[in-house]
């Protein structure tokens, strides 16, 4: 498949690092020598010094015969202008752009980007994303990381485990004979900074983080036996009122009408502008969310979870610490840069939440091939959680899924049949047109996608 990405930001160069991997030939496109020249250093993918807008510049990225253009770059015009070109005179198939203003995205301008106007297919506001992930995560107290697929019948969870944690020093294989009325499937952990695909024989140890897929009604029964039997956060504060800030309450006011929130904002003339856009709905207090008097003003020492969402990662990460200090239960974290992600466990930060993250994970949805719903990159592109649907020619359909060779480091997670919710054994046999959940290691994609393309194009 022949992609090219404009832009090589942080989101562009994950985009090019994943697809690079997989035997795609990818063109990078940016007008700054410098980043380009990192780029070519370190991925195997071709890359082009030129504005993404020019028509020129497109062309000699290999338009013509690309399958999909994915518009990154910083200007939200750039982006448009860029898919415009790629439509019009190049008829690429599949236009992505990501849009950060959100005046174009208003719902009265909702025609604004149809084919007869401006055909971008997929247009991605990183902010919405952000706080629709955040609100995920306040629907499930306790988690690091939440995933909605199927339609919210299935879930995958992240967590923290500790000493106290039921299930540590408990070999996989024995966590569906202890509990067989709960189905859950482990799908990776991480220990020490590194992440692996366990076996049946591996086990949890305290300090470890556990992603698991399971259906979305066991969830409290899950949370309880991994150590987290938190309540639901009912007072809430939130710091910065940027753009994330602004969609987080709005997502609040609409999904947690009994949640009760402040938010803090450093600038007088910005909290004013949110002040008038959420009709005044919450109290807004303009300081610095660095000062422990501003703090205990908006309360937060009642606060069960503090949110902090400002344009800056060393900010949100100081303020969380110091809203924990002051009497905070928990902290959800805003951090663009990932090599902070080591660190924030140590500093008692409790989630991390990164932009680049979730955009990719957005984004690569668009990019596989085949019948895929949603793909969801795990730990920093460890791996990656898709769901998609089996087809009849499909490999996978029709025998008992001990006989069928999974490529190494892939795990089926769970199936959805006709509503209903099946974890996957060795007796499991997939019919066409379930919708399978796996988790597929990076190294072993290429695999993956190369086995479920015999007789049908899987992804």
């Amino acid at each position: 498949m022949k992609v090219i990405i404009c832009g090589a930001g942080q989101v562009g160069v994950s985009i090019a690092r994943y697809l690079a991997t997989e035997d795609n030939e990818v063109t990078i496109v940016d007008h700054r020598p410098e980043p380009i020249r990192a780029v070519v250093d370190t991925l195997d993918v071709q890359a082009v010094v030129g504005h993404a807008s020019l028509p020129g510049v497109l062309e000699q990225a290999g338009a013509a015969d690309a399958e999909i253009v994915i518009a990154a770059t910083r200007s939200d015009e750039t982006n448009m202008v860029a898919c415009q070109i790629a439509h019009a005179l190049f008829n690429v198939p599949t236009k992505i752009a990501r849009i950060r203003n959100q005046d174009y995205l208003a719902p009265h301008w909702a025609d604004l980007f149809s084919r007869e106007n401006m055909p971008i297919d997929v247009t991605i506001s990183p902010e919405i994303e952000v706080a629709e992930a955040i609100a995920r995560r306040l629907k499930v107290p306790g988690a690091l990381d939440v995933i909605e697929l199927a339609d919210g019948l299935v879930r995958l969870v992240g967590v923290r485990l500790t000493e106290s944690t039921p299930v540590v020093f408990t070999p996989l294989r024995q966590l569906t004979q202890l509990f067989p009325d709960l189905s859950i499937i482990v799908v990776a952990i991480v220990r020490n900074g590194r992440a692996m695909v366990p076996s049946a024989d591996d086990q949890m140890l305290p300090g470890d983080e556990a992603y698991f897929v399971l259906a979305s009604s066991h969830t409290r029964r899950a949370l309880a036996l991994f150590g987290h039997e938190e309540p639901q956060a009912r007072r809430l504060l939130i710091l910065g009122a940027g753009n994330v800030g602004m969609f987080l309450t709005k997502s609040l006011a609409r999904d947690f009408p009994r949640l009760s929130w402040k938010m803090v904002e450093v600038s007088p003339e910005r909290a004013k502008m949110v002040a008038r856009e959420l009709h005044n709905a919450s109290p807004l207090l303009v300081g610095d969310v660095l000062d422990p008097d501003i703090l205990r003003e908006a309360g937060v020492e009642q606060a069960e979870t503090v949110i902090a969402v400002t344009n800056d990662d060393e900010t949100n990460v100081l303020s969380s610490l110091l809203a924990k200090h002051c009497g905070a239960t928990r902290a959800i974290t805003l951090l663009n840069k990932s090599t902070y992600n080591a660190l924030v466990g140590s500093l008692n930060v409790d989630v991390v939440v990164n932009p680049r993250s979730i955009t990719v994970s957005r984004i690569l949805q668009h990019v596989r091939r085949g019948r895929v719903h949603s793909v969801h990159p795990i730990y920093d592109g460890f791996g990656e959680l898709i769901e998609a649907d089996a087809l009849e020619t499909s490999p996978l359909v029709g025998k008992p899924l001990r006989d069928i060779n999974l490529p190494a480091g892939v795990i089926l997670g769970a199936l959805v049949r006709e509503g209903e919710t099946i974890t996957p054994c060795g007796t499991t046999v997939i019919q066409p047109g379930d919708r399978i959940i796996l988790f597929a290691s990076a190294a072993s994609i290429r695999k993956v996608e190369r086995f479920f393309s015999v007789g049908v194009d899987f992804f």
